[in-house]
């Protein structure tokens, strides 16, 4: 039985400020989808992967993974669709009949150690049906209420203060069982056509069928670009791991 990765690159990474799509933006002289997709396969626990891009660039990205002498896995390139959870479900679509295990991973965490995917795909074949990274919460965090509309001053109601203890940030890539990832996109379709109600990671697709969700150390390196900032840091830890 195989591994397959599905690996997310069809963002606009508007906030990033760039004329191109997130996942070709350039880090430390390669674009974003390429760290990430070297390091699934520097892993070792990948046996082909399906990349999702955006609308148009199908050739384009398909080109930067087939030069690349470092990656060595057989690869596809598909479009995405409007959301996260719609481009996930194009590429699971590509699944071959001896993928039984899928990792879901995203171009924006390119940096994402070969270590970190080891310890998700090995949780889920020794059972773990659903399995994502994470890093524990180090700051306090307060859950409020809405703000009521009378106030004038724009503050927030404090309503609990969680143990953090008990917190965990996720980060990708998530392992899944495939059959309980195809189970959880068919039973979540509805949801993967509008921003407001697509899940934000398909972990939640997995919890909205009652199933449980197990979650393995995280990495530091796994951190998500969003902003330009971002984009620096891991610069910097792009020049630390060379």
């Amino acid at each position: 039985m195989t591994t397959l990765a599905i690996l997310t690159a069809a963002g606009s990474g508007t906030r990033l400020g760039r004329d191109v799509p997130k996942a070709l933006v350039d880090l430390g002289g390669f674009p974003l989808v390429l760290h990430a997709a070297r390091r699934l396969a520097a892993s070792g626990m990948v046996d082909r992967l399906v990349v999702t891009c955006p609308a148009g660039l199908a050739d384009v990205v398909g080109e930067i993974l087939a030069g690349d002498p470092e990656l060595g896995l057989p690869t596809r390139v598909v479009e995405g669709g409007a959301t996260r959870q719609a481009s996930v479900a194009a590429g699971l679509r590509l699944a071959g009949p001896d993928d039984d295990v899928v990792l879901v991973h995203d171009a924006a965490r390119p940096l994402a150690p070969p270590e970190l995917v080891r310890r998700v795909v090995t949780a889920v074949r020794a059972g773990h049906a659903a399995v994502v990274p994470g890093l524990p919460v180090v700051d306090t965090v307060k859950r409020v209420a809405p703000r009521a509309p009378d106030d004038a001053g724009g503050a927030e109601k404090v309503v609990e203060t969680p143990d953090r203890s008990l917190l965990r940030v996720v980060q990708t890539p998530q392992g899944f069982e495939r059959a309980v990832l195809d189970r959880a996109h068919a039973e979540g379709r509805a949801r993967a056509a509008a921003e407001h109600l697509a899940a934000t990671d398909d972990a939640g697709l997995v919890e909205a069928l009652g199933l449980p969700v197990h979650v393995v150390p995280g990495a530091d390196a796994a951190m998500k670009i969003t902003t330009e900032r971002d984009l620096l840091v891991a610069g910097l830890l792009a020049e630390e791991a060379s």
